[in-house]
Order: C-alpha cells, then structure tokens, then sequence
C-alpha cells in the first residue's frame, strides 16, 4: 500500500483526475495523511447476449465498461466498515458481524452484505476499513452498478484482512472465476462449496454480473457459462467497431413489485428443475443441468412440464419460460458469438435482433422506452442493439462502427429524447469499448 497523502501524486493524470476527490474526503474525515492506502478502479458490464441465463447454469456472452466505481480504502483498528459516497455525500457506518441487520431498499444493503457475509465466512478477529468512492455508472441502469458495489466493497475488505493468507480464502477461492462465483452466492444468499450462505440482497440472481466485472479483458468479449463459473471462448472485438450505451432514464429498481418480477423469472427456472427431478429422479440442480440430463432432448422436458401436477403454475407460463431459456442459451449466445468470430456481421445482428423479440415475448420485461431505444438503434445503422440486464426498466447496448460513433450517439439520443421528452433529464448516453476488469491502481513507479 501507498501513503494516502501520496496515492494521488504517484497515479497518472486521468487516475489522478477520479481519486483526487476520494482521497481529499478521507482526509478532511480526519484521517491521517500517513495511513497506508489503496484504490481500486471497478467497472460495470454489458450483457451482449444471455438475458436471464446465468442463475439457472446457462452461458452469456459479456463485456466490462469503461465506466464504473473509483474506490480508496484504508485499514481501521476496529471492525467497523465506513462507506463514503462522495457525489451522494453519504456516509454509512456498519459492522463486520454475522448478525449484521441488513437495510431495505438502500443502496447501503449491498456493503452491508458483504460485510455480513465475510464475518460469517472468515470468523474471527476483521478489521475494517474507511472506502471512499464514487461511480460514474448510472444507477439502477442494468449496468450492474450494485453488483460492482458488492466487488469493490470485498476488494477493499479482502486487502485490509489479507484474506487470501486465510485457509478458507484459497480453498475455496483459487481463481477470478471462483470469486466471481463467490461473490454471486454473497448478492444471492447462496452457499459456495464450503462457505455457507447468508442473507443476500433479495434478488435471486446469478454470477454473470460479477464475473463479466472481474474477469474481462480489452478489446474482447468473453463466453462464461455459470454454476460453476467457465470461460468458454474468447471472441474478439472488431477494432472499427464500439459501443454506445444508452440508459433510458426508468430504473431498473430490484425492489417491491420489480424485485417481483425479476425473481419470477428466476424462480421459474428453478421450478422446472425442480419438476424434472421429481420426474426422472435426477440430480440435475439446474435448467442447464436438466438438458444435459434429457441427453439434447427438449422435447422430454416438455413433455414433463406439460404433464406437471402444479397447482400454481401452469405449463403454460413453465414452457414459455423453457423455451426462452433454450433458444437464448442454446442457439443464440452460440450462434452470435460463432458469427462475430467470424466477422459476420450481418447475422450477428439478426441473432440479437432474436434475443431481443424473445425477452419481449417470452421474458415480457421489456418496456417501451427501451423497446424504442433498440429499435431506433437498428434504423440509425447499429451493427447490432439490444436490452439488456435484469429488465423492467435500464439500459440498450448499440455496436457502431467508431468513425460514426458521435453522429450516432447524437441522432439516437436526439430521437429519444423527442419521444420521451419525460425521461430526457434522467436519461444518459455514452460509449464504451470492450474494457478490463476490476483492477488494483498501481501507482507509477
């Protein structure tokens, strides 16, 4: 670690630029400028393809976003964690227990998590730490900020404990993929191998999130399937081409009646999986487990869940959700990244343009803000565009080549703006390449 009154001085101009304000905070708490400090640059993520996919064991084709969380953290004497959000002008002031009461509906449930999960974990003495940070994501967007929050808040905790010198951390937790799985069962409540479950955040979720966080790299995109958490392929991006991201200005709440609905999709999944082992007397513990079982046999599953004796669910509402998840997983994640590889443009995007028509038929998560958004994309000349993340609200991806990038950015947000002149001050519009994971700052030599 780096002295905090140093940290700022040693970073590069751009760096210095988003961990100046951070620093400056901590010290104006009071902390002394001789603490021993360290920062952390976290990304979002775009989901190119796999809507819905990764919590029933399906694969996902992501990428991490320029954008993201700026953090610096340095070790307390006690086990109190403090979290400053420098453009909230928030401070929240937690503990490192197991028995940590978890906040509803604030953005401070996602350290609060962290902290209660890791002090059920690592038992022991924890110390804690004072984090400042700040995003340039917006929230709420399906950009995955929270998911992010729950990485930069263990990131910080992992450093000050030296987790990694504990018995449990490299049992457990041996590559980025693991903790990306890890951290996946923190946000959802899950056990992971030997690490028992705690309360989550209440979305039941899966890990693509926090693996397209950790995980990515420049200039690629990466096929992961889940549960466990596997890279499949590398694909990489074309270098005439970026994205424009654009946020529509609805958020994409995972509370009350959203959080509903997101977890009715999820749980759907895991109905199916359920009735399929009661059928076959399996031990498949997902939907993706459950083909496998079938032996490539959609048509047994089918015929399983027509015949299923639900009371509350009808096979109706079961295949719908079936199929979304075969074509999504099976068909479109492969064959998009099969013709991206192979620079075949023009089915790349009708391959998308599929995914897209499926969440709004089968998923029904879309809204017509961001049904517009990916329409408009496609007339103004994207490559390919798309929803994406949990639904109910966020964000569209749009791949444009990057000499026409700024016209782009400026047509489509002009012809949102005059449809949905409501949203026009909250939502944003801005542009991305396929960016690294979430990475430690080292100051320059």
């Amino acid at each position: 670690m780096t002295r905090l009154a140093d940290l700022v001085s040693r970073l590069d101009a751009e760096d210095a630029a988003r961990f100046s304000p951070l620093v400056d905070t901590l010290i104006d708490l009071g902390l002394s400028q001789d603490l021993a400090a360290a920062a952390w640059l976290v990304p979002g993520r775009i989901e190119v393809l796999g809507k819905h996919t990764d919590y029933a064991g399906g694969r996902s084709l992501v990428t991490a976003t320029e954008q993201g969380f700026a953090l610096v953290a340095t070790a307390r004497e006690d086990n109190r964690l403090r979290v400053i959000d420098v453009e909230r002008r928030e401070i929240e002031e937690l503990e490192l227990r197991p028995d940590l009461e978890l906040p509803i509906g604030h953005w401070s449930v996602y350290p609060a998590t962290v902290a209660r999960r890791l002090a059920a974990n690592f038992p022991g003495d924890l110390w804690g730490a004072d984090i400042a940070l700040a995003s340039n994501l917006p929230p709420a967007a399906g950009l995955s900020s929270s998911s992010a929050l729950v990485v930069a808040v263990f990131l910080a905790l992992a450093k000050v404990n030296r987790l990694e010198q504990r018995d449990e951390y490299p049992r457990e937790i041996d590559t980025p993929e693991k903790l990306a799985g890890y951290l996946g069962a923190v946000e959802n409540g899950l056990s992971f191998g030997g690490l028992e479950g705690e309360a989550g955040v209440g979305t039941l979720g899966g890990s693509e999130d926090h693996t397209a966080i950790l995980c990515s790299r420049p200039a690629q995109l990466r096929q992961y399937s889940y549960l466990p958490v596997r890279l499949e392929r590398r694909i990489p991006l074309p270098e005439d081409l970026c994205f424009a991201v654009a946020a529509s200005g609805v958020t994409a709440e995972k509370t009350g009646a959203a959080l509903d609905r997101y977890n009715r999709l999820s749980g759907l999944t895991i109905d199916i999986a359920s009735i399929w082992r009661r059928a076959r007397g399996t031990r498949a513990h997902h939907l993706a487990a459950a083909l496998v079982d079938s032996a490539g046999s959609p048509d047994a599953i089918r015929a399983v869940l027509t015949k299923a004796a639900e009371t509350t669910l009808s096979a109706t509402e079961l295949l719908r959700r079936f199929e979304h998840f075969l074509e999504e997983n099976d068909e479109i994640v492969v064959g998009g990244g099969d013709s991206l590889a192979n620079g075949d443009l023009r089915t790349f995007g009708e391959l998308v343009d599929r995914s897209q028509r499926l969440a709004e038929e089968l998923l029904g998560n879309q809204i017509p803000e961001t049904i517009y958004l990916q329409r408009s994309a496609r007339e103004l000349g994207a490559v390919a565009a798309s929803a994406f993340g949990g639904g109910f609200g966020g964000a569209v991806w749009a791949l444009v080549e990057r000499e026409a990038i700024d016209r782009f950015v400026i047509a489509w947000s002009g012809r949102y703006n005059e449809r949905f002149p409501e949203h026009q001050e909250e939502a944003r519009f801005f542009t991305t390449t396929a960016a690294t994971g979430a990475r430690e700052i080292e100051p320059l030599p």
